[in-house]
């Protein structure tokens, strides 16, 4: 597993599916482009293909999680958490890779 999916951001996902009514089969695509203030970008998007050859599947707290190879070697170790507070809410990346993040938390640099 590249990645962890706390159980408050699980949370959060299966909220989001539910209020939008997104039926399943559906994964929670993880991944990285390139752009940003710092590199490259966070992605997380809900998709319904998985292809075994490119993608790593697993689940976590319920929640089936994709990660395409190529995200996976920049995303190695990372937890992807919830954060809820009077001034912001989002989903938050804890990236042992990054050498560098931007201010609002959503690029980084390897």
């Amino acid at each position: 597993m590249p990645i962890t999916l706390t159980e408050r951001a699980a949370q959060e996902v299966k909220r989001v599916l539910q209020e939008q009514q997104i039926e399943e089969p559906v994964f929670l695509r993880v991944g990285i482009s390139a752009g940003g203030c710092s590199g490259f970008s966070y992605l997380l998007q809900f998709d319904r293909n998985c292809d075994p050859e490119k993608d790593t599947q697993f689940e976590q707290h319920g929640v089936k999680v994709v990660v395409d190879k190529k995200s996976a070697l920049y995303l190695e170790g990372t937890t992807v958490d919830w954060y809820e507070s009077l001034e912001r809410r989002g989903f938050t990346f804890n990236n042992p890779n990054a050498v560098r993040t931007c201010g609002c938390g959503s690029s980084f640099q390897v």
